[in-house]
């Protein structure tokens, strides 16, 4: 069984986007300490939300492609497990 993740081949560009939300996040602190308005502040949070969403389906979407792909092509109780979990993934998704 292979352990590496379904994102291995994006990991830069995936951490790319983390380093970004992270800046982004950083800007909103920064719009508090400054008592930023807040619908600006919340527009910042909105945009900050979709973009870690956007990783989240980056990630899911490779997962599917990958890790649950590969355990469906050898069956068995593995397969099982991986489309339940990815099944709990998306739930969490919608729920968020």
């Amino acid at each position: 069984m292979d352990d590496t993740p379904g994102y291995s081949d994006d990991k830069t560009a995936v951490l790319k986007r983390l380093r970004r939300i992270e800046g982004q996040v950083r800007g909103i602190e920064r719009m508090v300490e400054d008592d930023t308005y807040c619908i600006d502040v919340l527009t910042q949070v909105s945009a900050t939300t979709k973009a870690l969403e956007a990783v989240a389906l980056k990630l899911l979407d490779e997962h599917l492609a990958h890790c649950v792909v590969d355990a469906a092509k050898r069956g068995g109780p593995e397969a099982d497990a991986k489309v339940k979990e990815a099944s709990a993934a998306i739930a969490r998704l919608v729920r968020s």
